[in-house]
């Protein structure tokens, strides 16, 4: 079995206050709760920051540091793409394996917009490193939702075009889950037999205030897995 931990949204500023509470102070919360699990890897499903600059994901990389496991990202719309390489390059990632599971990113982002779309490129990517991966098991992850999350969330801020990546979910049955973020709230669906999660942001959620949060899942060699969802008060 392997663990793998999830966070999202974090909202990193120049200065501690970000979209009305302390995302600061909020992550502090959630990394000290983190040090506590056994983890094989964490990985952050986009907007580390939330102006995108340099010194907020370099003040970022401090508040991560208690935790000791590998770290994997991939950018949100509130990224910018080059000052978060520029602190976190060695942990950007397309593809990352754990045991028998391979974790593989779709680029959701488009520049100066909101909402997500997978272009040309990003889905012939994405079909490449599905054919090439030997995993028995693989989970995707992205920034922006793909269906549409039955809540006060506007879906027209999610993925414009799920239909052409579903066009490929369907040729790969190992494929698992798809895991997200971007709407800060948690929720999971079920789509053709697959699962598809929704983690929690770090800094707030925009359905309940009084929490934060964060997913840890177990995966297990046979193809299952458990998401645990942690919450903490904020």
């Amino acid at each position: 079995m392997k663990r793998l931990l999830q966070i999202s949204d974090c909202h990193i500023d120049d200065v501690e206050q970000s979209i009305g509470v302390n995302s600061h102070q909020n992550l502090s919360l959630v990394v000290n709760e983190i040090t506590q699990l056994e983890a094989d890897a964490l990985l952050i499903s986009g907007d580390l920051s939330h102006y995108g600059s340099l010194n907020s994901y370099k003040k970022l990389k401090q508040l991560l540091a208690p935790i000791d496991t590998d770290l994997f990202v991939i950018a949100g719309n509130h990224d910018d793409k080059n000052n978060l390489s520029a602190v976190f390059n060695e942990n950007l990632f397309t593809l990352f394996t754990l045991g028998k599971w391979d974790i593989i990113s779709v680029d959701s982002v488009q520049a100066g917009q909101t909402s997500g779309y997978l272009t040309k490129q990003v889905l012939l990517d994405l079909e490449a490193r599905l054919t090439q991966s030997t995993a028995e098991y693989i989970l995707l992850v992205l920034h922006h939702p793909i269906v549409s999350m039955q809540s006060t969330w506007d879906d027209t801020l999610s993925l414009e075009n799920p239909q052409d990546l579903f066009a490929i979910l369907t040729k790969h049955p190992n494929i698992q889950a798809v895991l997200f973020g971007h709407a800060h709230q948690s929720a999971e669906f079920k789509k053709n037999g697959l699962r598809i999660i929704a983690c929690p942001s770090t800094a707030v959620q925009f359905n309940d205030e009084s929490r934060i949060g964060f997913n840890y899942y177990r995966l297990y060699d046979e193809g299952k897995f458990d998401c645990e969802v942690k919450w903490i008060a904020s």
